[in-house]
């Protein structure tokens, strides 16, 4: 990889591996910190890295950075919390945000962290796989579990919207 690929791949990929820290962590310094921390590795082992393949090795690189902060800051919660109205929103969308946000925390590391590459990022059951260290039928298998489980926390009667 060049300097000019890296540069590049900074450029389309910084956000979504962002993106995809943040609403695990919840916690917008931190992902930075690991984002930034995942473009370094990317850059000290570019030699290495395909081009075609950067994507992938970011979003690897960053989710075994994302596993090991939560397992050392297991005991510390960090909760950002902002008024109703401060933040605009109105109520029909802050309760389906809330609700949503609740039911992500419902889930062990592993679903949520599978929940947002399928779902949010939009990557298929290998590039998961080779993301997390899992199969392709355990990804299938731990994500299937994790939308039942998100589908019963939601339609409990007191989140029904």
């Amino acid at each position: 990889m060049t300097e000019r690929e890296y540069n590049q791949c900074v450029n389309l990929y910084a956000d979504n591996v962002y993106r995809f820290i943040v609403k695990n962590l919840r916690h917008s310094e931190d992902a930075k910190d690991i984002v930034q921390s995942a473009f370094e590795k990317l850059w000290l082992n570019r030699d290495q890295v395909d081009n075609e393949k950067s994507k992938s090795y970011l979003f690897t690189i960053a989710y075994h950075q994302m596993i090991d902060h939560i397992r050392k800051n297991k005991r510390i919660h960090l909760k950002e919390t902002f008024d109703e109205h401060e933040r605009g929103a109105d109520r029909q969308q802050h309760n389906t945000k809330r609700i949503l946000a609740e039911a992500l925390d419902q889930l062990s590391e592993t679903q949520k962290s599978l929940v947002m590459l399928k779902d949010y990022e939009g990557y298929n059951y290998a590039e998961i796989g080779a993301i997390t260290g899992l199969n392709e039928s355990q990804v299938k298998v731990y994500l299937h579990r994790a939308r039942l489980q998100l589908r019963a926390y939601i339609v409990k009667p007191e989140n029904v919207i």
